[in-house]
């Protein structure tokens, strides 16, 4: 029965990193398709620690009875500290917190540099932009926007920020950062426990796979552009509770992070080179960023749809619209773009009528792995 014991504890262990190892970015866990195996493990762990602390049990006895007792509790203490460990410190959302008290602030009020690059939403007469220096760290930030839950979400190591309204089956749901799968987060719903991949909004596993959240628009530009746009915005301020993770300086939003999982490769369609992605409808292509900066904007066509990107004059951000007529063919001119006689701010409003804008594309700035990980049948820019 001794047996029993021992190998009841070397099953707890290593169920305990394995539960762990395939969600989390160790070496060579991101690089497997190992996705269904982890949630297997998830959903049935209960089960799995049940079965082996039964084995414990049972061997106990017969472990504690021998003569070296010693070992058996060194054994157990080492168990303990490794189930302590990977569930208590190894897991996401124990290493990133989301915001202990959220806090807006309008321009005359704000903290934070005007230079930050952040992430914009405007709708139901409210706009608010989150600074990417604060959400590298968070990975997720609930809020309002016009009434409606929002959810403004980013992943570092694919560089990826999405915006979408945590509404699932009509309600509003809760998610918490479960881990990561191919190097994007995942967040894991509070009321079916099914996993949700942040680059796509879609569950991936669980109950729900194959659902999709409703993603929102959101802009991404400088903060000091983005109050131009819209002067009466809100900006989040940094958490207290979370000011020692932040990035105070935006070395991440500059390209200049040393990190392996967050560096930047500063050559063209390297792995960790920047793109700006583009979907309409069933069709997606990507953008080198190194050539969107040299040339400003690019007038294009992805599918049947009339498209231009412009990357804004500070380089901190971009913006993506539908043309009106494929005839239309957009420059920039001090800060605006110019077609067809009419001149639009960044935000796609015509300045001569502001009720009239450009219908906005579905476009994120990210890594080009992922990119290409998760938007298989996408063309490159030549």
């Amino acid at each position: 029965m001794r047996k029993a014991f021992y190998l009841g504890l070397a099953g707890l262990a290593l169920f305990e990193v394995l539960s762990v190892y395939f969600i989390m970015p160790m070496p060579g866990s991101q690089g497997i398709d190992s996705l269904d195996f982890a949630y297997f493990l998830h959903a049935h762990r209960w089960a799995f620690r049940s079965v082996f602390v039964l084995a414990i049990v049972a061997g106990g006895p017969a472990a504690f009875g021998a003569r070296r007792k010693g070992i058996p509790v060194l054994c157990t203490l080492a168990v303990l500290a490794v189930a302590w460990l990977f569930n208590f410190k190894m897991t996401a959302d124990r290493i990133f917190l989301q915001p202990a008290h959220l806090t807006l602030k309008p321009r005359g009020k704000s903290a934070v540099p005007e230079n930050s690059v952040v992430i914009g939403i405007e709708g139901g007469g409210e706009a608010k932009a989150y600074p990417i220096r604060f959400l590298v760290y968070h990975h997720q930030v609930p809020d309002t926007l016009g009434g409606r839950p929002v959810i403004v979400t980013y992943c570092s190591v694919c560089r990826t920020g999405r915006v979408f309204e945590p509404v699932v089956g009509g309600h509003p749901e809760k998610f918490r950062l479960v881990g990561m799968d191919h190097f994007n987060a995942m967040f894991e719903d509070a009321t079916t426990g099914s996993w949700w991949r942040q680059a796509t909004g879609e569950a991936v596993a669980g109950p729900l796979m194959g659902a999709k959240l409703p993603e929102i628009d959101a802009g991404q530009v400088t903060l000091r552009d983005w109050f131009k746009l819209h002067p009466g915005s809100l900006v989040m301020q940094p958490d207290k509770a979370s000011k020692e993770e932040y990035d105070p300086a935006g070395g991440f939003e500059r390209g200049l992070s040393k990190g392996e999982l967050t560096r930047t490769d500063a050559a063209s369609w390297k792995d960790k080179s920047w793109v700006v992605g583009i979907q309409v409808g069933p069709h997606s292509k990507a953008y080198d960023w190194n050539r969107l900066k040299a040339q400003g904007i690019i007038n294009d066509r992805i599918g049947d749809v009339p498209v231009v990107i412009a990357v804004a004059p500070d380089r901190g951000g971009f913006a993506a619209f539908e043309r009106p007529d494929a005839e239309w063919t957009f420059r920039i001119d001090g800060g605006v773009l110019k077609a067809n006689g009419r001149s639009f701010d960044f935000s796609g409003r015509d300045l001569s009528e502001p009720t009239h804008r450009l219908k906005s594309v579905n476009g994120h700035q990210e890594f080009w792995h992922s990119w290409r990980t998760f938007h298989p049948e996408t063309l490159r820019d030549s």
